[in-house]
Parts: C-alpha cells; structure tokens; sequence
C-alpha cells in the first residue's frame, strides 16, 4: 500500500482504517469462485510453489490459496492488525505452517529475484498503481513464473458523465484491452482475463461493510471522523448501485516473459 496515495480513505489514520476492516470477511470485491477460476489459467503447478500474495488483508484469499495449491505462501499487508486477523485465520484453518504473514509496504518488498512462482494480488495493485506493480514485481518471479491480480477496468463501450468518484478512487481506470497491453508491456505474456461478477461487489463486500457499520459507530463514539467514514462506505455502495454496468473489477493473469 502506498500512504502517498491521494483517495478519500487515506483521509483517515491507517490504524482506524485497520480498525474498520479487520472486523469483515473480506476487505474488498471478490469471490472464491473468481480465485479458484483465476488458478485454472496457471501452467503448472505443485507441491514446492513458491507464492506471495501482496496486499493479503486477513486472508480470505490466502486461506483460497492455500488450501487449492501446494506449496508456501507468504502474505503481506501495511497494516500489522490485517496481517494479526490472517495469522489468526490460518491458525483456525490449521494452514499456519504453510502461510508467513508479514507486515510491508508492496513499493518497497523485501524480497529476492527469482523468489516466487506465483504472486498473487487481489483488490491491491491499485495503491501502487497497475503498470508500477506489475513492472517492480516482475523481478521476484522465477522465468516463467505467474503473476493474477485484479483492476478496476471499463467493463461497457459506454462511458459515465465526469465521475469525482472515479476519478477519486479509480484514477488509472481503462479498459481490459489497455490493461492487457501494459501487462505486456511490462514483460509478460497475457494468459487470461475476465471480469468479477457483480454478486463479488453487493454480496460479498458491501453487505459485509454495512453489516460491519452500527458496531464500528459505536465503538467510536458516532465521532465526526467515524461519521465520516461511514458516509464514504455508504457512498461507494450507491454509486455501485447505480453505475456497477460501467466499471468493475477484472483479474488480469501473466506469465514472466
């Protein structure tokens, strides 16, 4: 995650913002039948992968992950309270001994070339931006090695009025084609790419954020900053509502050239 990043949440301290979503399932729009369709596109695998997925959150997708494909996974977050929720999650799950979390910043990882076979990033690359990530991240991959994420992309020829939203939140927003052309640019070879069905935004993350919001008001007093935070949750949801056809997320899958 990138704190330079200028988006509304950044509004608030890292910690409240840690504090909101720790208490929910998943930290944005996805679906484990997305991850397990996403894996179906990988050329091989194994019981010795090597997988990193950045901007894990608690692990919903990690838990995924692990419990599809062979291997070790190590885990990044910012925010040390996700990377707490993901090792608690792995340990109910009985997969800590297959996950290392560990608490980073994806613009500035610690690890080597040639790390990984596969790296993993869902709801994430935004905060470094798509051709930033997809270029710095190359290197930790072995030749030949993987890398699936998803964007917020175009997902209709029609496009909205001017968007403060949008240009807010989703500033690098473009279409599958041009996304696809700077995954190639950034030295891979396009495997696949298909669009997040909208039940990935309305059931399994804004549900879960509205249900999460009564006791996050109470826990902070119905303080002006918690208020705040609650109007950008129910902000982000109506403007789903209603223009959810234009945009959405997209996994984009390479592998290193």
């Amino acid at each position: 995650m990138n704190k330079e990043n200028k988006e509304p949440i950044f509004e608030f301290d890292l910690s409240f913002i840690a504090s909101f979503f720790r208490g929910i399932d998943r930290q944005g729009p996805g679906g484990d039948e997305q991850t397990l369709r996403a894996l179906e596109f990988l050329p091989e695998t194994g019981p010795d992968l090597r997988i990193a997925d950045i901007g894990c959150g608690t692990g919903h997708q990690t838990e995924v992950l692990a419990r599809h494909l062979g291997g070790t996974i190590t885990a990044v977050d910012l925010l040390p309270e996700m990377i707490e929720g993901l090792e608690a999650r792995m340990r109910r799950a009985g997969l800590n001994d297959r996950v290392t979390g560990l608490v980073g910043s994806m613009d500035d990882l610690p690890f080597r070339d040639g790390e990984f076979d596969l790296i993993w990033a869902e709801g994430s690359i935004y905060n470094i931006g798509f051709g930033r990530g997809l270029a710095e991240w190359r290197r930790f991959l072995k030749p030949g090695g993987v890398i699936a994420v998803t964007e917020c992309s175009w997902l209709s020829g029609a496009r909205l009025p001017e968007s403060k939203f949008i240009r807010e939140n989703f500033p690098d927003i473009d279409t599958p084609s041009a996304k696809v052309h700077i995954l190639e640019e950034a030295g891979y070879a396009p495997l696949a790419h298909f669009a997040l069905p909208p039940h990935c935004w309305t059931e399994n993350y804004f549900a879960l954020t509205a249900a999460r919001l009564p006791a996050f008001l109470e826990e902070q007093g119905h303080s002006p900053v918690a208020v705040r935070f609650a109007e950008l949750m129910h902000e982000e949801a109506a403007h789903y509502r209603q223009y959810g056809s234009y945009y959405g997320y997209v996994f984009y899958i390479g592998r290193k050239r």
